[in-house]
């Protein structure tokens, strides 16, 4: 059973589909034990068929057919599935949805200066004390550090590498059967590889969804920091104190709103090489992968 339940876990992350196509197997087995294509094909896809052969749920038996294997193990799996995806299939939930309009009302801060300077207010609370006691040029350092771990940190519990990582095997596999294919002149398994990839279409929008749930949280922490800086700088005028600022590339910088890439100001520059700098090596040291291993 516990292999049956982490198999059928792994097909409900791929969707409801997958798991009602695996339910719908699942009763034509209880009817007649062996379960053929033809027996299904009108209500699941030929991809969906393959991906339950591949993931050892249904088992050929010398030639006849199909059995599920493990029917208990697998009827209780499903019974306590939770897909990964709702009825909408968005992998998304209502808190996901909840920080991006969050995002986008503190991008309107950017522009109107009584937002800014609600959101920017609040964040003083606590950063204020800190902007106080040092060089600017160190907090901007400081929140850059702690801006990257926290990124690291979201990427690494929200980034869905096994989705990932199942999704390119599918597609490599698809490309050689398609070359293997072509070889052979079969153009029947090239229609049906056509049709696999059309339904890899669906599966890469909620992949793409998956990629981008990470920034959105990521975004949702740094964008009230950078606002804050914004404010500091462009409300407040903070200019450096007691010591001009000798930035890699650029040398000696004396004012935080001067342009130091074309109209980029100088403090954008130093807080993206800062966070650039510490966010890869923070992922060094956590072993933050954003990719699938070969």
């Amino acid at each position: 059973m516990p292999r049956t339940g982490r198999k059928v876990d792994e097909l409900a992350e791929e969707g409801e589909q997958m798991t009602d196509a695996l339910s719908e197997v699942l009763s034509v087995a209880d009817k007649q034990g062996v379960v053929t294509w033809g027996d299904v094909s009108d209500d699941i896809s030929s991809g969906q068929w393959g991906r339950l052969i591949e993931k050892g749920l249904l088992v050929d038996v010398d030639g006849e057919g199909f059995v599920v294997d493990d029917p208990e193990g697998v009827r209780e799996a499903l019974d306590e599935a939770d897909p990964a995806t709702d009825d909408s299939g968005s992998v998304w939930t209502i808190y996901d949805k909840m920080a991006l309009v969050s995002i986008v009302v503190l991008f309107v801060g950017y522009a109107f200066s009584g937002v800014r300077s609600s959101i920017a207010g609040v964040l003083d609370v606590a950063l204020g004390p800190l902007e106080a006691s040092m060089p600017f040029y160190i907090v901007v350092l400081v929140l850059a550090t702690v801006t990257g771990v926290f990124s690291a940190i979201i990427q690494d519990n929200l980034t869905d590498m096994s989705m990932m990582g199942e999704y390119r095997e599918k597609a490599d596999e698809l490309k050689e059967r398609r070359e293997r294919a072509k070889e052979r002149g079969d153009e029947e398994e090239l229609e049906r590889i056509q049709e696999e990839q059309v339904e890899m279409m669906t599966e890469n929008i909620g992949m793409l969804q998956a990629q981008f749930r990470p920034m959105i949280w990521i975004m949702f922490f740094t964008i009230p920091v950078f606002l804050w800086m914004y404010w500091v700088v462009r409300d407040l005028g903070v200019t450096v104190q007691d010591t001009v600022i000798v930035m890699p590339f650029f040398g000696a910088m004396g004012n935080w709103q001067a342009g130091a890439v074309g109209p980029i100001e100088v403090w954008i520059v130093w807080y993206f090489m800062c966070s650039l700098v510490f966010t890869q090596v923070i992922r060094k040291a956590l072993d933050v992968r954003t990719s699938p291993s070969g």
